[in-house]
């Protein structure tokens, strides 16, 4: 950042991306954050992370991770519980897996 001006009141500093003309002492002052009015990206939506959750399962996981609404402690209760569902649900399915793998197996050996 450039500095532009020297007064005893405002330091305007020069932006290195836009080059606009910024006063330091508003800056240094402001209560809010710079781009704290800026809207959320589409992909830090909720409907996004339970749509690729439902889509891809865990792996949607680093949706939560790098969003930076859920505080640490959801993300990691969030993470534990989908996990849990998954390994749960693996668990569920194998039986019927290998049911239907003997099943095809038998039919391939009836008829070649």
């Amino acid at each position: 950042m450039a500095v532009v001006g020297t007064t005893t009141e405002c330091l305007m500093i020069k932006c290195p991306y836009c080059g606009k003309e910024l006063d330091l002492q508003v800056l240094l002052t402001s209560p809010t954050p710079a781009g704290a009015g800026a809207k959320a990206k589409w992909y830090f939506s909720t409907y996004c992370f339970v749509i690729a959750l439902m889509c891809v399962g865990p792996f949607a996981l680093p949706l939560m991770w790098f969003n930076p609404r859920y505080k640490p402690i959801t993300k990691i209760l969030a993470t534990v519980l989908i996990l849990a569902v998954t390994v749960w649900l693996y668990y569920l399915i194998r039986p019927v897996y290998q049911s239907l793998k003997q099943q095809l197996d038998q039919v391939y050996r009836l008829t070649g």
